[in-house]
């Protein structure tokens, strides 16, 4: 492609709204462009990425057995309200009516849509396993999108949907599409990780989240020094501590004490001369719209996604203060595990159970207890995990130590079971004539997520650094000729012997200053630069830059293929790819 035809807005300086790098650097880079709130215009360069991103992924899917197909953006409301999840899924799910009056949104996710469609197709055994995918647009309203691609409300996604007749199958199934992915990503040139994580509202028993690993990273990942384990903070177990139950020992009575205006744990602990792991922190929150108690050491923090599933429920929030003071009789601040209305659960935390004698809020006004146990004074339903992981916890498979860096999902793995076709009856014969619900799996990646997660994982002050497999262009040839006939038409020839190599090829033939075009090759990340100047090719040589070590060096024009093709094994070596 000839740059002097080519649509190329870049910027020096991006807009005040970007906040992270791959949002200034995409729009600096001139590849997107804002609509309006969550939703961006794909420029050329930033469609090429895109569509080379797609095209790995689609090739490893084609790969593992998967067959695309195309399903509709729009989907009517009767099959989500099959799930239960019209009304789950909040606001996020974008709601609207035809003219008929009738309820449809556009699609976050098409498990609903590809059940109807198979369950009005396979019949029997014989027709399984089957994986269906599809490269399409997605829109979930998000209450506030940010960071450009990142999360956005418009987005491109791959999502894949398997179905077996069995758990062994189902089992099979999920880890080839765990395989899959790294092979995609592996193949894109992005350092990642899979690691363990919730389902959240796809639902099922069991995912994998594979995380681009970058210090911008929104998520944070836990991951063990010496084995394999990794898992978001979310889903991240923390076990039991050693020891036996303590919560029936001997000791003193209950004793009210007085804390005037002392709200949060600090400042209970300065007015009291104790230790934050001496208190019991008792949250109130609403899961499904009913009261639930959640008990915490008082130097730790409460993982409402283990509350959730720990209570089987699905949308979890903190009580406000009118439902505080309901509970307990007193302001926010002073709540206590003790004396709460009997219909009201109480989760503790599996660490409660090592120790007693606790403080805690009084459940009255300015006041605390000292004395506190939970096996004589309060009724837990049931100790469980309900803690953030920290960094000094040991790893929960092997004991050893744990680290946390930072990552950025880009793609996710379900394991789904019977949730939507047992809701949504869909059934196949088994070997016997039997009638039996499919098991489902659930593979979704963020195409369009990807780039911007290659940049934040990837870039310099100059601009952005793209792995060779997904940049705009692989290579461009920045002609200095300017009235120099000879140096165009030579710049020209390099063009066509890399398009002939297989190269994706830019030619830089813009009347621009030189500086503007070193500027712009840097800004949009070619990984491969080549100059050709007035001297260089008096010299015969051309001047070669690799974008990700900055190093340079010379090939000769003379036998120019061979030369290039062995200093292009080394480009993409450096991203540990191979040709």
């Amino acid at each position: 492609m000839k740059l002097s035809n080519y649509y190329i807005p870049t910027l020096k300086e991006a807009p005040s709204e970007a906040e992270v790098v791959s949002h200034k650097l995409l729009i600096r880079a001139g590849m997107i462009r804002k609509l309006t709130s969550g939703i961006y215009n794909y420029l050329p360069l930033g469609l090429r990425a895109l569509n080379k991103v797609a095209a790995i992924v689609r090739e490893e899917m084609d790969n593992a057995g998967a067959m695309e197909v195309l399903l509709p953006m729009v989907q009517p409301a009767d099959l989500w309200q099959e799930t239960g999840r019209w009304d789950y899924y909040g606001k996020e799910l974008l709601r609207f009516n035809d003219r008929h009056g009738r309820d449809y949104c556009l699609g976050p996710t098409h498990e609903e849509v590809i059940t109807d469609l198979v369950r009005g197709e396979i019949r029997s055994y014989k027709q399984l396993p089957i994986n269906l995918y599809q490269i399409q647009t997605k829109f979930r309203d998000e209450i506030r999108p940010r960071f450009g691609l990142m999360r956005g409300r418009e987005f491109m996604m791959k999502d894949a949907y398997s179905f077996d007749k069995d758990e062994a199958g189902a089992e099979a199934s999920y880890w080839n599409m765990f395989e899959a992915y790294k092979k995609a990503f592996a193949r894109i040139g992005l350092r990642f990780k899979p690691v363990q994580a919730d389902s959240g509202a796809i639902g099922g028993d069991f995912s994998h989240e594979f995380m681009v690993l970058a210090e911008t990273g929104e998520d944070t990942i836990a991951s063990c020094k010496s084995c394999d384990f990794a898992a978001n903070l979310e889903k991240a177990k923390v076990n039991a501590p050693n020891g036996t139950c303590r919560c029936d020992e001997d000791i003193p009575a209950l004793e009210k004490v007085a804390t005037p205006g002392k709200h949060t744990v600090v400042e209970v602990c300065e007015f009291l001369g104790t230790d934050a792991s001496k208190v019991v922190k008792t949250l109130l929150l609403v899961v499904d719209e009913k009261p639930v108690a959640a008990l915490v050491r008082g130097d730790r923090e409460l993982n409402d996604v283990k509350l959730r599933n720990a209570t089987g429920g699905n949308d979890v929030d903190f009580a406000d203060e009118k439902l505080v003071r309901k509970l307990t009789g007193a302001p926010v601040g002073f709540a206590g595990p003790h004396s709460l209305p009997e219909d009201v659960p109480v989760y503790a935390d599996l660490e409660l159970c090592q120790d007693t004698d606790w403080i805690a809020g009084g459940n009255d006004a300015d006041t605390h207890v000292k004395h506190l146990s939970l096996g004589r004074d309060c009724n837990v339903t049931e100790f469980v995990d309900l803690r953030m992981i920290e960094e000094t916890d040991p790893c929960p498979e092997c004991g050893q130590a744990i680290e946390f860096t930072k990552g950025i999902e880009v793609g996710h793995v379900f394991k789904l079971g019977l949730k939507y076709s047992e809701k949504m009856d869909a059934k196949f014969l088994d070997e016997n004539g039997k009638e039996k619900h499919l098991v489902m799996g659930c593979y979704g990646i963020g195409v369009s997520r990807i780039v911007a997660s290659a940049i934040e994982q990837n870039h310099d002050e100059s601009g952005c650094v793209f792995p060779p497999t997904i940049a705009p262009f692989e290579a461009a040839i920045i002609s200095l000729g300017g009235k120099d006939e000879a140096v165009n038409a030579k710049a020209e020839e390099l063009y066509a012997e890399l398009k002939s190599l297989g190269v994706d090829a830019a030619l830089d033939d813009r009347k621009d200053r030189p500086g503007v075009k070193f500027a712009d090759a840097d800004l949009i990340g070619y990984p491969i630069q080549l100059t050709l100047g007035g001297k260089g090719l008096k010299n015969g040589v051309v001047e070669c830059k690799n974008r990700k070590t900055g190093e340079k060096g010379e090939l000769p024009l003379e036998n120019f293929a061979e030369a290039f093709q062995n200093w292009r094994k080394q480009v993409w070596a450096d991203w540990n790819l191979k040709l």
